[in-house]
């Protein structure tokens, strides 16, 4: 059986695990990273929404304030990938137009919005004219809006893109292979890994960000473990760019008879149709949720219709009991967490990068990550 070592292994190679490779590497750390299909995973299917206000959900005071700093570090982040990449990553400032569809909806929307004053969010309440003025290929049946002026967007695969070329340039070592279990000491510390051919992969620090399947590598870890359950997400991207009128970065999220859906247009034509919710762990794609998002989307911007379908795409996204990442130093010597960033990933990336920065520098995180650590034992 063969082996190797490095200061840090990184298990996944998504947005959170190619930070942590970055952020190793860039304190002088000699950086492996295990994973058979790099940003393949939820990255490859996010939507890329910066939108801490229209994610804002009840219960979940923490996730807000977190979600509320990343947002506002997003614009300096993007242009520090940019500069050290080469490569732009998408960042639009477009801010958010959320729609109710019919008068049940409208009442839900005004709930929201309260939920978000409450947090002193920065929302304005639209009627459906002004909806139609700040844009008009809103359909007819449009019953109040919600203007978000901060919730931004990032193009996901374009960043995965940059950090891929970070990553690269830092030096860090790639192996396209699965972890199969970890390698443990006498002591009981984690060592490193075993990928599927049997290899072995030593390090000094372990970072396990490899998503929903970071809970079965922890079987038979009496004293670490993760709740996480895979949500499942059906996304559709459509081709706008022979058409003028509907080319253009704008976010819509709108309410269709209590059903959630959103539409993001780039600058370049493309646009994300997203995303059905659903707690199960595999990939396929349906026609059910097909036709369900292509119905929901075209009753808020019917102009979809003309729009050419280049792609359909599911993941499975992990999600913690709270909703709040698993991230920092467990109970284990060796091994660190970084899961569970839900759907929250990529409008989260500042605050993990910078939480890395502290981590592999021996500081404590920012307070903001205090009820987001490990924890001994969870169940969902």
């Amino acid at each position: 059986m063969g082996h190797d070592r490095s200061d840090v292994l990184v298990v996944g190679l998504g947005v959170v695990g190619a930070l942590a490779a970055w952020r190793a590497a860039e304190l002088g750390a000699r950086v492996t990273v295990l994973d058979p299909a790099p940003m393949a995973g939820s990255t490859y299917a996010a939507a890329g929404m910066i939108a801490p206000v229209t994610e804002t959900e009840f219960g979940e005071s923490d996730l807000v304030a977190l979600n509320l700093a990343a947002a506002a570090a997003w614009p300096g982040f993007a242009a520090e990938i940019e500069r050290r990449a080469g490569s732009a990553v998408g960042f639009s400032p477009t801010g958010v137009l959320v729609v109710a569809y019919d008068a049940d909806d409208a009442r839900e929307l005004a709930r929201l919005r309260d939920l978000q004053r409450s947090h002193d969010l920065d929302v304005t309440e639209l009627t459906a004219r002004q909806a139609r003025e700040r844009e008009p290929l809103l359909g007819p049946r449009i019953a109040a809006a919600t203007w978000v002026p901060h919730d931004h967007q990032v193009d996901p695969r374009r960043l995965a893109v940059a950090l891929r070329t970070i990553v690269d340039d830092c030096g860090v070592q790639l192996v396209h292979r699965a972890a199969d279990r970890l390698l443990l000491d006498g002591d009981g510390a984690v060592t490193g890994v075993v990928d599927d051919e049997g290899r072995e992969h030593r390090a000094g620090t372990t970072v396990l960000a490899a998503g929903a399947a970071t809970r079965w590598l922890l079987a038979g870890l009496d004293d670490v473990d993760v709740a996480l359950r895979p949500v499942k997400g059906q996304i559709l991207r459509l081709d706008a760019s022979h058409l003028p009128w509907l080319r253009g970065p704008r976010i819509v999220r709108g309410l269709v008879q209590h059903r959630p859906v959103y539409v993001v247009g780039r600058d370049d034509g493309e646009i994300v149709v997203g995303a059905t919710s659903e707690e199960r762990a595999d990939t396929d794609v349906t026609a059910g949720g097909v036709f369900a998002l292509l119905r929901d989307a075209r009753a808020l911007i019917p102009g979809l219709d003309e729009a050419r379908l280049v792609d359909l795409t599911a993941r499975s996204r992990p999600a913690t009991p709270d909703n709040l990442a698993r991230l920092g130093r467990t109970a284990r010597a060796g091994l660190v967490l970084a899961t569970g960033h839900y759907r929250h990933g990529v409008l989260q990336a500042p605050m993990t990068a910078a939480a890395f920065d502290d981590l592999f520098a021996g500081r404590d995180l920012d307070p903001l990550w205090t009820h987001a650590g490990p924890r001994p034992k969870e169940t969902a």
